[in-house]
């Protein structure tokens, strides 16, 4: 899977972390589209980093879309810490 891949990968990621995580977003729309696209290299990383889990040359792996989704729901949560709460 190319960098296209990845960012096709992050997109979708970062809907489905905004799904699961609903409120107002600091950023709005495109904050949270690049968080998700970050998310997704980070998840991915980390997932073949420190779980020796090797990244999927397949778009539809189960574990890299986990991997994927996961990094951007901890970049999300991160995100509404730092920079403002998004339940007002």
């Amino acid at each position: 899977m190319g960098i296209i891949g990845w960012i096709v990968l992050g997109l979708l990621a970062g809907a489905i972390a905004k799904i699961l995580l609903p409120g107002r977003d600091p950023g709005g729309l495109i904050g949270t589209t690049l968080i998700g696209i970050a998310g997704a290299f980070i998840g991915g990383w980390l997932s073949a980093k420190f779980l020796h889990r090797s990244i999927s040359n397949h778009f539809f792996d189960g574990p890299t879309w986990v991997s994927a989704i996961g990094g951007s729901l901890v970049l999300l949560i991160g995100y509404r810490i730092l920079f403002g709460n998004s339940r007002d």
